[in-house]
C-alpha cells in the first residue's frame, strides 16, 4: 500500500493507535472525575487507579528502549 510493506504499516500504526486509545481512556477518567464530582483528591485516585496500566505499559516501553531489548 503506497509502497510500504506490512511491517512499517505496522511500525507505525500499531504506537499511533495504541496512543490515540490511551488519551481517549484519559478523556472518558476525566470526565467521569468531573461527573461524579470527585475533588481533587478524588481525581487524582481516579486518575493513578485507572490509568496505572497504561503507565505500566508506557514504562515498559521506555524500559525496553533504554535496555536495548
Amino acid at each position: 500500500m503506497f509502497g510500504f510493506t506490512p511491517e512499517e504499516i505496522e511500525a507505525v500504526g500499531l504506537p499511533l493507535s495504541l496512543t490515540v486509545l490511551m488519551v481517549w481512556m484519559l478523556l472518558i477518567i476525566w470526565n467521569l472525575a468531573k461527573e461524579s464530582k470527585a475533588g481533587k483528591f478524588g481525581t487524582i485516585v481516579l486518575f493513578f487507579v485507572l490509568s496505572f496500566g497504561m503507565i505500566g505499559f508506557v514504562a515498559k516501553t521506555i524500559i525496553q528502549k533504554f535496555l536495548g531489548l
